[in-house]
């Protein structure tokens, strides 16, 4: 059981007003706690906070974000435990950094659950004088007595692991054991480990990750543990993967081993004692589980060979893949429409469940093998929402779901994939006025002719003049899609405002299964950035808003589309919230993990993959004497994924060519930007003021 925690031109040829790559006065920003580095971020904390906190809304809107953060009527993250029991990381006023927990079914039904404390992470910080942000437990199926904790030092991705006891409560005297580090383990039983880890100083990839798995038993030194299998230091992607197939009563099945080639092509190895054997699969494919004999795959590439297409959801007999490893047989379990994705995938005991998104529109399938095929049923749940698989019983075949919508409260139900009406458990109340508002789903037309969907969130009254202070989100990246989920906070401190919400379904995302991320990749990067500029403009056309109106959010990747549109078509925005961004494109491959996403981007060293990240890159791009608005951007020093000198760089560069710009590095917060609740309120606030003075004054 897993507790969840909480990229043409001629190669070479410069664009007009672009710095050279190797005359980047800036490096000097990306080490991380550079004593340099440090002060100016904190002199430009300094000079921009004022600007927005002195502002009076900001108070208030502090305030509001906090009060739906902390919250005590929010509706617990629970998940099936394999006591029979449920359990879930809660995080309150109380507890700010989080308290693990446990109940019963019957007594959560209830309505008035009796919560027993598993582990208080703030009791834990403060005995150990310690910044502690928790990442999860992973623990031995099926008591999930005995489970490995990740605890992060301010929100990092590196990790220390401790051996917990549920029963007891307390650390496990001599126990398992690791030392802060992007570790990879699974429990293959009580005394012994899968792990994959940085055994040696260097043995990580050139993006910092692990690539060598060996077998650790209990009390044995790391120095002792007996090596089992070995990518290379080349490797892209997040490093060497184990993968422990179990049956619904715990017992291991099958071991396996994902290498990462790059951030999406892998190579599969079966381990059969200390031996691993390769596996025929397509390198762009993904393990989703075992059920009854039959390993379930995703294709997220065709495999002409056998019949299959990108988008499918396979199986096969595991009896058969052990005895001829090079020479698979996939059945066709399910093959999406054009407009389908499937988005998760879970077993119980004895169903296979699939969550599965239509015009980025959920709706839930239980699936059975009889007869040698599968057939489906689809489960009851509300319409036009979006239905996440929260946890799936090992035990019985229940379900707990998850369904949201952009203006209706979440709600929580617990469903049989084996029959039989789902019920609900609870729903958040309203944190916002909602019954002013209605939700649109547009399409518009992107450059090479594909049409876009996209969803606004408005008010009724909305007046078509194109005076609306409009806010468009939006990722376009990594096979992610954005659902309608409900906004809350974005109700509460935007819409209830008069604010118009946008969420953009471009390229790149997997709103339409792998043909709609791989439309995105490398050479073909500029399709995402259009649908952008596509939706954008289809705002406009619609008299939704005008340019001096329309602002635009992302993160992350998404930081990168909020930089790229910055610097290729300025005039269609007034604010742009640049969150935890990538900025330089030409080095990324050298800045943190950057060298794990080259699948995604493509790789500077080659030429005609260099030549495209050059044409967009908004570090490159950054010109004087353009009308870009006031940008807001925002990272964390703890980032060790993206890392803070894509932000640094950026705000450097347009203080050099003399724009006004504000810009917040939370010291703490990793690359999720915030490391308890309090931080996060503070930077929600900081957003829509910033928001609400460059749309709405």
């Amino acid at each position: 059981m897993r507790l969840p925690a909480l990229a043409t031109a001629v190669a070479g040829v410069l664009l007009m007003g672009a710095a050279a790559p190797d005359d980047d006065p800036y490096t000097w920003m990306e080490e991380i706690e550079g004593a340099r580095a440090l002060d100016w971020a904190k002199a430009e904390n300094a000079r921009s906070l004022p600007q927005l906190q002195n502002d009076p809304r900001y108070a208030g809107l502090y305030a509001d974000a906090l009060k739906i953060a902390t919250a005590k009527d929010r509706i617990p993250g629970v998940t099936f435990s394999g006591d029979g029991s449920l359990q879930d990381y809660w995080q309150d006023a109380e507890h700010v950094r989080g308290v693990w927990r446990k109940t019963s079914v019957e007594s959560y039904r209830s309505g008035s659950p009796d919560w027993k404390t598993v582990l208080d992470m703030d009791a834990l910080a403060k005995a150990e004088n310690a910044n502690w942000v928790w990442k999860g437990a992973d623990c031995l199926q099926p008591e999930d007595r005995l489970c490995l904790v990740s605890l992060s030092n301010g929100g990092k991705d590196a990790v220390e692991v401790r051996e917990f006891d549920t029963t007891t409560g307390q650390f496990v005297e001599g126990g398992f054991r690791l030392p802060e580090n992007k570790h990879r383990f699974d429990w293959i039983d009580k005394d012994t480990l899968l792990l994959v880890t940085e055994w040696n100083k260097g043995d990580v990839t050139t993006s910092g990750y692990p690539f060598i798995a060996k077998l650790l038993k209990r009390g044995q030194p790391l120095s002792q543990a007996r090596q089992v299998f070995a990518g290379q230091k080349t490797d892209g992607g997040y490093g060497v993967q184990s993968i422990v197939l179990r049956d619904a009563d715990g017992k291991v099945q099958a071991v396996m081993i994902q290498r990462p080639l790059d951030t999406f092509n892998a190579e599969y190895y079966l381990l059969v004692g200390d031996r691993p054997l390769r596996l025929d699969l397509p390198k762009k494919s993904s393990v989703q589980g075992y059920l009854d004999g039959r390993v379930i795959v995703s294709l997220e590439e065709d495999w002409t060979a056998k019949g299959m297409k990108e988008g499918d959801l396979v199986d096969f007999d595991l009896a058969a893949l052990k005895s001829k490893p090079g020479d698979l047989k996939p059945s066709l379990v399910l093959r999406p429409t054009l407009s389908q994705s499937v988005e998760q995938v879970a077993t119980t005991r004895g169903r296979l469940v699939i969550a599965l998104l239509d015009n980025v529109k959920g709706q839930v399938l239980s699936y059975r093998r009889n007869g040698g095929a599968w057939t489906s049923e689809t489960l009851d749940l509300p319409k036009d929402s979006t239905i996440n698989i929260v946890s799936a019983a090992d035990a019985d075949d229940r379900l707990i779901l998850s369904v949201s919508s952009y203006l209706t409260p979440s709600s929580q139900w617990l469903a049989d994939a084996s029959g039989g009406k789902p019920a609900q458990l609870r729903t958040l109340p309203a944190r916002f006025d909602a019954s002013k508002s209605v939700t649109e789903q547009h399409w518009a037309t992107s450059k090479d002719g594909t049409k876009v969907p996209y969803f606004v969130v408005r008010g009724k009254d909305v007046k078509f003049d194109g005076t609306n202070p409009t806010l468009l989100y939006a990722y376009g990246g990594f096979l992610v899609s954005q659902t309608p989920a409900y906004a809350a906070t974005v109700g509460k401190l935007w819409l209830e405002k008069g604010g118009v919400y946008v969420v953009a379904n471009i390229r790149g995302g997997g709103e339409f299964g792998p043909r709609w991320h791989n439309a995105g990749l490398k050479l073909k990067r500029m399709a995402v950035y259009d649908d952008f500029f596509a939706v954008s403009e289809d705002l406009i056309a619609r008299k939704i808003t005008n340019p001096k109106k329309l602002g635009i959010m992302g993160g992350s990747n998404g930081g990168l589309l909020m930089g790229v549109a910055l610097t290729k078509r300025p005039e269609l925005y007034n604010a742009v919230v640049i969150q935890v961004p990538l900025f330089d494109m030409i080095g990324y491959d050298h800045i943190g993990a950057g060298s794990s996403w080259i699948g995604e981007y493509g790789d500077p060293k080659v030429p005609e993959e260099r030549a495209m990240l050059m044409s967009y890159s908004p570090y490159l791009n950054l010109a004087r004497g353009k009308p870009y608005p006031r940008v807001f951007i925002e990272t964390s020093t703890k980032d060790d994924r993206v890392h803070p000198a894509h932000a640094r760089k950026a705000a450097a560069r347009l203080k050099e060519y003399g724009y006004d710009y504000l810009y917040y590095e939370n010291i703490d917060g990793g690359h999720a930007a915030a490391a308890n609740l309090n931080e996060r309120a503070v930077r929600q606030a900081l957003e829509y003021t910033y928001l609400m003075q460059q749309l709405m004054d």
